[in-house]
């Protein structure tokens, strides 16, 4: 379950990487950047609501416990 997790975060950073190479590149038309941008930014948005759905149904079901900061001696 862990891995799908950081699987999930790693999807979510490439989302935002290529919004902001979206954001620096010219496109052909006027419009084109934006709207490829905002793309990016919808499936970044996407994957994060998707990430924080599977954590709580994760931690729901017990396949993942908070553990806490330990505390030492």
């Amino acid at each position: 379950m862990k891995t799908v997790m950081v699987l999930l975060m790693v999807a979510v950073l490439v989302a935002l990487a290529g919004a902001g190479v979206f954001m620096l590149r010219k496109g052909r038309t006027p419009g084109e950047t934006n709207k490829a941008m905002a793309r990016a930014l919808a499936l970044r948005v996407g994957l994060s609501v998707a990430l924080f759905l599977f954590i709580l149904l994760s931690w729901h079901m017990g396949w993942v416990r908070p553990t806490g900061i330990p505390v030492g001696p």
